[in-house]
């Protein structure tokens, strides 16, 4: 049955350019400010890149910084999160709810209520207390629950638990069926979590703010601190900064969406 295509209505199209008008912006007067020599003065005073010198002579460590943070936090999810969703997609029990609830825990959380559970129990330690490590693991507490729920969906689908069951009869062990057969067919989910895990912890502020200290300090701790003792110029280079880190990764996001949408929608 073939269905008539009709004309986008005008006012669907007007709503949605003022929306994205409305959201888009804010952000670009933000990043042009970065280029102005003096945003009260406007495009007259001139462009400079000097503002963009100055955040990363100033601030340039906690770019590395953040980015090596949110790739050893995919890490250290991916190794505890998807054995724990393959056990979580395969458990049967009446506590399962009860389970996936206390797992999502610390996302209904606010960040800075978890950052202070984590100084009263760990605050004590003094080198894991004044170390990056801290922080990680504080993020991995934080983007755990989201690479959990996205792999355990995916685990859960019908037609794996067949071809793991086939597996099965055909002699396959654990091992060789969890590696060989399951991972691989799950491998678009699994790289869709890890882009949002670390699209989350590059731009966690409020648990990282509590966490840090000042030689720990991350991108968007950074951020607040040159919009708050700086001027807005630099904070607003800043600014740039931030966006050229996380825009390939939520472009990432979304072409890996597409992909896995394609191959398992329906």
């Amino acid at each position: 049955m073939r269905f008539r295509r009709h004309n986008d209505s005008p006012f669907l199209m007007c709503t949605t350019i003022v929306v994205a008008l409305f959201m888009l912006v804010p952000m670009a007067l933000s990043l042009a400010a970065g280029f102005m020599r003096s945003y009260n003065v406007g495009v007259t005073g001139g462009f400079t890149l000097d503002w963009l010198a100055k955040v990363l002579s100033a601030y340039g460590g906690t770019v590395g910084a953040s980015i090596a943070l949110a790739t050893v936090c995919v890490a250290g999810d991916l190794v505890l999160g998807v054995p724990c969703a393959y056990a979580i997609s395969r458990m049967r029990s009446r506590w399962l709810s009860v389970f996936e609830e206390l797992i999502t825990l610390p996302v209904a959380v606010p960040g800075l209520a978890t950052g202070l559970a984590m100084i009263l129990a760990y605050g004590e330690v003094r080198g894991f207390r004044q170390s990056y490590s801290f922080i990680l693991v504080g993020h991995m507490v934080f983007t755990l629950p989201f690479l959990v729920r996205t792999v355990s969906s995916a685990f859960k689908r019908e037609e794996l638990r067949s071809l793991e069951e086939a597996a099965r009869t055909l002699g396959a062990g654990f091992l060789q069926r969890f590696i060989g057969v399951l991972l691989p067919a799950i491998f678009p989910s699994i790289v869709a979590a890890c882009l949002m895990v670390f699209a989350l912890s590059i731009g966690e502020f409020n648990l990282t703010w509590l966490l840090q200290t000042p030689l720990t300090r991350t991108l968007p701790v950074g951020l607040a601190d040159s919009y708050a003792s700086m001027r807005l110029e630099m904070g607003s280079a800043y600014t740039l900064i931030f966006f050229a880190v996380i825009v390939p990764v939520l472009l990432s996001l979304q072409y890996v969406g597409r992909i896995v949408e394609n191959r398992y929608g329906s």
